[in-house]
C-alpha cells in the first residue's frame, strides 16, 4: 500500500471558508503538520496520458465483464477515497468521544429547559463540531489509507459477486480528510484548558442562528453567557495574548464547516453501516444510558 506524507496549512486559498470582519487579520498558527500514513508524490493527474489497458491479456479478460467499460484509475492523489488504517481502534474512540459528547448535553440544566423541538435541531446542527472538539480534547488521532481496489482478476472471478460486497456508502476523499486534520491539528496547537473546552462547547452548541428554533432569544442570551465566561478564562490564563479569544471562535468555524458525511462515512459507517446517525444520537440523548457498538465483519478483518 503506498503511503502519503502531506503538509497543509490552515485556511489555505483554495477553502471557501468565510470569516468575520472582526477576526480578519487574525493569523492562525501555520506550524501544523498533518502527517497520514501513506509515501508517494503525485504532482499532477496522469489519468489522461497514460494508457495501461492496451495490453493483449487485458483485453482479453475484459471481454468478460459484463458491466461498464474498464477505465483507469484516478493516479491524482487528492481524489483518491481513502478509509482508516486501523478501524478497530479508531472507531471504538470515535464511538466514546461521542458518548461523552452526548453526555455533555445531557448534563447541561439549561439545554433540558428548551423545548424538545429545539433541543433537535440544535442536535442536528452542532453534534459535529462538538464530536470534533471532543476528539481534540481527548487527543484522539488517526491514519487513513487509499481504499483497496479490487484486482482485475478479483473483478473476473467474482464479476457479478463484488458488487454485492462492496460498501453501499460513498468513501471519503482524501482532501477532505487532509482538511480535516489540518483543523484538528490547529486546534490541538492551542493547547484548550478544560474550561476553555467546556465553555466553547456551550457557545457551540447554544447557536440562535439555527433555522426552526422557537426559543432563539433565550438560546443567544444562553451563547453570549458562555462566550463571556470563555473570554473571561482566556484572559485570565493568557493576559498578553489579546488575540487568543478571537483565534479561537475563528479556528471553532472551521470545524463547523466540516460535513457531517465527511464524520460519519469516515468514523461511524464501518460500525452502523447505513443506520441514520443523528436518529441514533437521539436514542443516545433520550433513552439509552451506554453504547457500547459491537464492530462490524469490516472491522474484524
Amino acid at each position: 500500500m503506498k503511503s502519503i506524507i502531506v503538509c497543509c496549512h490552515f485556511l489555505s486559498a483554495d477553502q471557501n471558508i468565510q470569516i468575520p470582519e472582526q477576526f480578519k487579520g487574525i493569523r492562525a498558527p501555520t506550524s501544523a503538520l498533518v502527517t497520514s500514513s501513506t509515501d508517494m508524490d503525485c504532482e499532477r493527474c496522469q489519468c489522461q496520458h497514460e494508457d495501461k489497458h492496451s495490453a493483449i491479456l487485458y483485453t482479453l479478460l475484459s471481454q468478460n465483464l459484463s458491466h461498464s467499460p474498464p477505465h483507469q484509475r484516478c493516479l491524482c492523489h487528492q481524489r483518491w477515497t481513502v478509509c482508516l488504517r486501523t478501524p478497530h481502534i479508531t472507531c471504538q474512540a470515535a464511538s466514546d468521544v461521542l458518548v461523552k459528547t452526548i453526555s455533555f448535553m445531557k448534563n447541561l440544566p439549561s439545554f433540558h429547559l428548551l423545548p424538545r423541538g429545539d433541543q433537535l435541531l440544535l442536535l442536528d446542527s452542532c453534534w459535529v463540531p462538538l464530536f470534533l472538539l471532543g476528539l481534540v480534547q481527548e487527543m484522539v488521532t488517526f491514519e487513513v489509507m487509499e481504499t483497496p481496489a479490487p484486482s482485475m482478476l478479483e473483478k473476473i472471478l467474482l464479476d457479478g459477486q463484488s458488487k454485492r460486497q462492496e460498501p453501499e456508502w460513498t468513501q471519503p476523499m482524501l482532501a477532505a480528510v487532509q482538511w480535516l486534520q489540518c483543523s484538528l491539528n490547529t486546534f490541538w496547537s492551542l493547547d484548550l484548558s478544560p474550561k476553555e473546552y467546556a465553555y466553547l462547547k456551550g457557545a457551540i452548541l447554544f447557536n440562535p442562528d439555527v433555522p426552526g428554533l422557537t426559543a432563539s432569544l433565550y438560546i443567544e442570551s444562553l451563547q453570549r453567557e458562555a462566550e463571556r465566561a470563555l473570554q473571561e478564562v482566556v484572559q485570565i490564563l493568557h493576559p498578553k495574548d489579546q488575540d487568543r479569544f478571537a483565534l479561537i471562535l475563528l479556528i471553532t468555524s472551521t470545524l463547523k464547516s466540516i460535513p457531517p458525511a465527511l464524520i460519519t462515512d469516515l468514523f461511524f459507517r464501518p460500525i452502523i453501516g447505513n443506520a441514520d446517525i443523528v436518529e441514533l444520537i437521539v436514542d443516545m440523548l433520550y433513552e439509552i444510558t451506554s453504547w457500547q457498538p459491537a464492530p462490524s465483519p469490516r472491522m474484524a478483518l
